[in-house]
């Protein structure tokens, strides 16, 4: 299988990629903004839709989109760096964008927007370069550098921001730079997962991880390990069945061990009778 440059490419990339996403999701489900980390993958495909259709790098669309959006859901939401309310209306208005964008470059490009949005959509890991490759790893870095630099602080102020506020930690500067990691994270990722999959390796390795142990610290490090299993799993499935698209494959299993680790953590017995209490007319004691 490593024979092939492209199967090497997908996996220097998918690991660098897995690894920041399963780190960034940890504080994504820790922070209840999964809904902001959907968000900003939609925003993905607005910004690669629109530098495309301005004749530009789609990798310049996909950053300065993401990004950019990101501190807007932080400055305009609530102390915590984003409310539902805010982000439902950045959703809907970036979506709409996304549409006129796509039918701009489709007039633009006598009709050719299919190749684009699948792309776009869905990643294409197993199609990038070798310089694709080295530049994910590089991002990917850095995100991750960043992220452990101020892992502790933001721990802090997710758990408890009244009292890391009153402490002196810059709760609402670390939420605003956490949503600049997400959104990076998030436009990276959309190259070789997909804007629309991406949301999967964000949120189930980290649910998962949140389930089997409640030691933050060793949550942050099993997201990431159970981020990178699925990659490599989903991209090696996808290599002995062709038909199999890489991005459906590692979401499937990210998915496959978030059910696992549900059923590892949930006492089945008690679940079992509390479905059947209505059922059955009686009460749980």
């Amino acid at each position: 299988m490593f024979e092939h440059e492209f199967v090497r490419n997908a996996w220097l990339a998918g690991t660098a990629i897995a690894l920041a996403s399963g780190l960034v999701g940890h504080f994504v489900v820790l922070r209840a903004q999964v809904f902001a980390g959907d968000a900003l993958t939609h925003v993905a495909f607005t910004g690669a839709v629109a530098a495309a259709a301005a004749g530009i790098d789609t990798r310049i669309g996909l950053f300065a989109a993401t990004i950019a959006v990101a501190l807007a859901i932080g400055v305009l939401g609530d102390r915590r760096a984003g409310d539902d309310t805010t982000i439902g209306i950045v959703f809907a208005w970036i979506l709409g964008l996304g549409v006129y964008f796509l039918a701009l470059f489709s007039s633009r490009a006598g009709g050719g927007n299919g190749l684009l949005g699948a792309r776009t959509l869905f990643g294409s890991i197993f199609g990038l370069s070798a310089a694709d490759a080295r530049l994910a790893t590089v991002i990917a870095a850095a995100i991750i550098a960043i992220l452990l630099a101020i892992a502790r602080p933001l721990l802090f102020a997710t758990v408890d921001p009244a009292v890391a506020g009153a402490r002196g930690v810059p709760v609402r500067a670390l939420g605003l730079l956490f949503l600049v990691l997400l959104g990076a994270t998030a436009a990276e990722a959309t190259q070789a997962i997909g804007a629309l999959l991406l949301l999967g390796l964000l949120a189930a390795p980290a649910g998962a991880a949140q389930r089997l142990t409640a030691n933050p610290y060793r949550a942050i490090g099993l997201s990431a390990a159970l981020a990178v299993f699925s990659t490599w799993a989903g991209l090696t499935l996808s290599y002995l069945i062709p038909k199999l698209p890489p991005s459906s494959a590692i979401i499937a299993v990210a998915a496959g061990v978030y059910v696992l680790a549900f059923l590892a953590s949930t006492d089945l017995h008690g679940l079992g009778r509390r479905l059947a209490a209505p059922l059955s007319g009686g009460t749980e004691t």
